[in-house]
Parts: C-alpha cells; structure tokens; sequence
C-alpha cells in the first residue's frame, strides 16, 4: 500500500487529535546538516536473530556508510518491547539513539498501567517505516490447514492447543486472545521475546502455533516444518495473493503492523529534521527497497506527522481490541 492510501485511511480517525508529541519544524531553521559526532545506537526491542533484526541491519549499516560513524544495532528485548522504548525515551535527544518500535507500541498504553514511560511525551516519531506482513502459522502435525478447520479443532480439543506470540503485549498477542474470544475456543497463550525463541517451541511442535512475522517463517515453510493458516493484512499480500486473510473466517481480526523509527522526546527540530532526510535517502537506496520487498513490507517512508497520527489511530484501534479480547499481561 502507498504513503497516501495509508494516509487516506488514517484521515478521518485522527482528525480530532492534535499532535503534541512533536517538535515544530517550522520553529526553526538549522544552521547546517546534522551529523552524528560518535556511534548511534540503534535500539531494538526484540531478540537478536529474528525478523525484526533481519529487516534493521541493512538500514543500519547504510545509515553508517552516510554518516562515517558506527550505527551499532543494540538488542533490548523483555516486556512486550518495553524495555527497549524506555531506553530510548530516558536517551539524551542528541541525535545519538534511536529506537524500533512495533505494534506493541501502541498496544501497550492500553494493556498496562505502569509503563515507565508516556508513549505520548516521552518519544519522538521519526518515520514509519512501512508495514509488516504477520501470519497464523502452524506446526504440520496440527490437524487444520484453514481457520475454520483450526477453530473446529480447537473446539473439539478445548486447552490442547497453544499459541506463540512475540511478546506480551505485541499484535500477536492481542490477535491471538480476539481469536479466543470470537470463535468461542479454549487456546493457550505462551509468549516469548522475539521471533528465535517462538521457533524454538514451534519447530518441533511443543507450541503447536504462532503469529510471526511473515518473511522469517518462508524458509521453513519451504522446508515443511511449518505451515501458513493465514495473512494478519488487511488486504490481500501482492507477493502471495493465494493465502487466506484472518479477516476471511473471522471478521476484525486482521491488521496493519506498524514498523518505525523512534528517538527521545525534545528532539532538536533540526536533528529530527536531518535524522529523518537521512532515513528517508537509505529507504530509496535501491538495495534496501529490494531487500524490504523480499520482506513482505509496504513501505511508507512516513513523515514524523504522519506517523505521530498513525500512532494515536493505532493506539485507539487497539484500545478498543484489548478491551473485548480481555488480554492482560499475566
């Protein structure tokens, strides 16, 4: 999907906010292009080796050959990508740490009450980097190869089956407890911190399935140790358009993964403004849209306004979705 159809959906629902979690970039003007004095480190909230590291390493390592210093990829999983958002938040807003956030960004100020930091003045959007292609996957033991076949067998089992999630308080999470709720079955939630420990459990069938990023289940689904049930988009994936949505058996469940950049709250309006230039001249950088491709992302290549408002419209979706799901974090 293009920056302006997801714009244009986004248009209506956060027409009544106001975005004040951002510097005004019009305040003023910068007396030369920022460029970073010492290594960047770039914050990741979830386990190294899994999809979200597959996807930042190339942007790290192109932002580097920009800037002639080190942008080191520093992994900080634990609380559904909690720990990592704090570290940027409590970062000097020098220019010098950003940070990835995903869905559970906006999740969790629905989920919990005792985040360490305010999602809304405590972090800076710099720009959604586009949208992350999840799925429902499964081991080929489980005896369902669609949806409905998995909910009939969940009924007929209630509390033999359990689900990988990435992490409490990530979409998977909350899909996975909306899934309970409006198919009526009886399944077992067991998260973990990223994608390399949900494999761990999911490869040999101890978790007989999991919503994980697309890309990073494609080889083994190659390989016939696992299987897609179905695609967590909200339209059909223009690289595998055969595959069912949630959406196709059980209506709302679908949704578009946020993937995007972040930095501390008073960020320099002339650091936000170069740091996001610069993000943008790697996004267009020919090896970097192959590789995004190949990773199932509609890239969005977002203003920092227009991610602040994607990040208020997702934050309500998903209020709405954990108050009928019941989720928690226990």
């Amino acid at each position: 999907m293009s920056a302006y159809s997801r714009r244009d959906v986004f248009k209506g629902v956060v027409s009544g906010f106001s975005v004040g979690f951002l510097p005004k970039l019009h305040a003023q003007n910068s007396a030369g292009q920022f460029k970073p004095s010492r290594p960047v480190k770039l914050i990741s909230p979830l386990q190294a080796g899994g999809a979200t590291d597959a996807i930042i390493r190339p942007i790290a390592q192109k932002l580097s050959e920009l800037w002639g210093q080190a942008v080191i990829v520093d992994n900080k999983p634990g609380g559904g990508t909690i720990v990592g958002t704090q570290f940027v938040a409590q970062a000097a807003p020098d220019g010098h740490t950003i940070g990835v956030v995903i869905s559970a960004l906006t999740i969790n100020p629905s989920l919990r009450n005792d985040l360490p930091y305010d999602t809304f003045k405590d972090i800076t959007p710099v720009t959604q980097i586009g949208t992350v292609t999840s799925a429902l996957v499964a081991h080929p033991s489980l005896q369902a190869n669609t949806l409905q076949e998995l909910i009939d067998f969940a009924k007929s089992r209630p509390g033999a089956l359990s689900w990988a999630s990435l992490g409490i308080g990530t979409a998977g999470h909350i899909t996975g407890e909306l899934l309970r709720k409006r198919a009526g079955i009886d399944i077992v939630h067991v998260p973990f911190a990223g994608s390399s420990g949900a494999y761990r459990e999911l490869l040999p069938g101890r978790v007989q399935m999991g919503f994980v990023v697309l890309e990073s289940a494609l080889s083994h689904v190659k390989a016939g140790k696992l299987k897609v049930i179905a695609l967590c988009d909200r339209r059909k994936n223009k690289l595998f358009p055969q595959i069912p949505l949630l959406d196709d058996t059980v209506k709302g469940l679908s949704y578009d993964g946020i993937f995007g950049l972040i930095a501390p709250a008073n960020l320099p309006a002339e650091i936000l403004k170069s740091l996001h230039a610069d993000i943008l001249k790697v996004l267009a950088d020919p090896e970097i849209k192959l590789q995004l491709d190949r990773q199932s992302m509609d890239i969005l290549a977002s203003s920092p306004s227009d991610f602040a408002n994607s990040i208020r419209a997702d934050i309500h979706h998903w209020k709405n979705a954990v108050r009928e799901s019941n989720a928690n974090v226990s």
